[in-house]
């Protein structure tokens, strides 16, 4: 168990500027700078920048990665040839979401896995052991290495619509990148960068992979840069509610090692005619049916959903649990993500959460939120 919270490159620059740091992940981190409305807007309508360091960086190399990578994840990772990234899942035995990660493909015989902070130490535990089974039972114990640089690794995420014209200036060629594309860049200020057209907002941005020794340095330059476009600092609250607007999962809450792809909603990051750790679970779930599923809900009346509240019927009997809520900014309504049973799962489905011991009007919707 971590006793000692850590900090990222940018701690000390934070906290001289007035941010509000909490502990999260195990880090000291930004909660929000300005406030979170405004962090917030600026997203949705111009440029937040998001001190991001504390996610893990997995690399692996060699003639066998592939071939491990696929074994292990459950998407296509062929899918995620040189040049592009993936969203998929690590799953246990029983189909359970371990961890919901992106890979990057960086060449036939490099990858790179980012996960999350939280449970960075048990994801790269799990890896270590698969790694060492699958390779045994393969004969390809020379032919793939794993090596876990998150604690040499900055990342910053740069997020909005106004994006493309800020990195355009620090990091030429950058602003060409699609979806989900990533590219190696050597900066000649900067060194070694990675940076690929992803996020956790829904808006157009990047994330640039970086030495922690270059995390400040890129940080002001692009603060700067972006300056006159709009660009703000923004926090994880910001994050928090940007992600949730979108109907983007987050682990621990709204995914986890009890739920599955299936029951989650997330069969689309399952690479169902591939081979990997977890699929005959996946597939039995798959065929029988789920008893639950997850789906957006938005409050009739006055209230926030928020994790842990139960949701019930007409008959006040439970019937499922709100997993994330809050105050959406951009609607300026009470939204959230929930399981329930899934013959209420239904778009305009209503039922209620109960906040406080108040059963408040709530209807299935659809998702992203807006």
């Amino acid at each position: 168990m971590q006793d000692t919270l850590l900090n990222t490159s940018l701690t000390e620059h934070f906290e001289s500027i007035g941010a509000r740091l909490v502990p999260f992940a195990g880090y000291m981190m930004p909660v929000q700078f300005s406030g979170l409305k405004a962090e917030h807007a600026a997203v949705r309508t111009a440029a937040g920048l998001f001190d991001v360091s504390h996610m893990g960086e997995l690399h692996f190399q060699g003639a066998a990665a592939f071939d491990f990578l696929q074994y292990l994840l459950a998407g296509d990772v062929a899918k995620a040839r040189p040049g592009r990234c993936l969203y998929t899942v690590l799953l246990n035995d029983e189909g359970g979401i371990i961890e919901d990660l992106l890979v990057y493909g960086l060449a036939q015989d490099r990858f790179m896995l980012v996960v999350n902070a939280s449970n960075r130490m048990e994801v790269v535990a799990v890896i270590g052991e698969r790694l060492a089974s699958w390779a045994l039972d393969n004969g390809r114990a020379d032919e793939v290495t794993l090596v876990d640089r998150s604690d040499t690794t900055g990342l910053i995420a740069l997020q909005g619509p106004a994006s493309d014209a800020i990195v355009e200036q620090v990091i030429p060629g950058a602003e060409s990148l699609e979806f989900y594309d990533n590219r190696e860049f050597d900066h000649p200020v900067f060194g070694a960068l990675i940076v690929s057209a992803t996020g956790y907002t829904g808006e157009r941005g990047f994330e640039i992979y970086c030495s922690v020794e270059q995390t400040v340095s890129i940080w002001n330059t692009l603060m700067e840069a972006g300056a006159p476009s709009g660009l703000i600092a923004a926090g994880l609250g910001a994050r928090d509610t940007l992600r949730l607007e979108k109907g983007y999962c987050l682990h621990g809450q709204d995914i986890g090692p009890s739920r599955t792809p299936v029951e989650a909603g997330l069969n689309w990051t399952v690479g169902w005619k591939t081979e990997f750790a977890g699929k005959a679970a996946l597939v039995r779930q798959k065929e029988s049916g789920v008893q639950v599923k997850r789906v957006g809900i938005k409050l009739l009346d006055r209230g926030i959903p928020r994790a842990g509240h139960e949701v019930v019927d007409s008959a006040g009997e439970v019937v499922g649990e709100v997993t994330s809520g809050t105050q959406s900014p951009t609607l300026n309504a009470p939204i959230g993500m929930a399981y329930v049973n899934v013959v209420l799962a239904q778009v305009g489905t209503q039922f209620a959460v109960r906040i406080r011991n108040k059963d408040v009007a709530a209807e299935v919707v659809k998702v992203p939120f807006c």
